[in-house]
């Protein structure tokens, strides 16, 4: 039985991605956290460690970096601030704005949270060449890219932002 001839082969880089991020999932250590966190949200609470370092974040920052909708982070800091991960406060210029702090609990897992993911992107470039990686990490932003712009376009159109 031969290859699939071109126009016969279909991509399936849904189906691929699908399986590497619950590969991800799966295969990411529970510690952090005492296995309060999920992978999505030991991901945001990296970013708001790291970021906090430089610079006040918002939930907006968190939606953007993260191409989530309003209600998924809303849901996700929630949890990390009951969790007591994270606090809400708010800012002088603007009262209902809250800008998110990690706690000294969260900041304690910096450290981990950060070796767990550079080990798992290491499991992830081994044995591939960097000028693979590079042209992967192109073609998965534009990706990316391409499926934002569609949900802005489709949710201009049914005249709805999750807000």
């Amino acid at each position: 039985m031969g290859m699939p001839a071109a126009a016969d082969a279909q991509p399936d880089f849904g189906r691929l991605i699908h399986a590497l991020s619950h590969h991800l999932r799966r295969r990411s250590p529970v510690s952090e956290g005492g296995g309060e966190l999920t992978h999505m949200q030991r991901h945001i609470l990296f970013y708001i460690l790291m970021e906090s370092l430089n610079r006040e974040i918002y939930q907006k920052d968190v939606e953007e970096e993260f191409h989530i909708r309003r209600s998924t982070a809303t849901g996700m800091l929630q949890l990390m601030e009951k969790s007591g991960f994270i606090t809400r406060e708010s800012v002088p210029q603007d009262a209902r704005l809250k800008k998110i702090v990690p706690t000294k609990k969260a900041g304690r897992f910096r450290t981990q949270v950060q070796a767990n993911i550079a080990r798992m992107e290491q499991k992830l470039a081994d044995g591939i060449p960097s000028q693979d990686l590079d042209t992967c990490r192109e073609v998965l932003l534009h990706m990316l890219g391409n499926l934002t712009q569609n949900e802005r376009r489709t949710d201009n159109e049914q005249g709805g932002n999750d807000e």
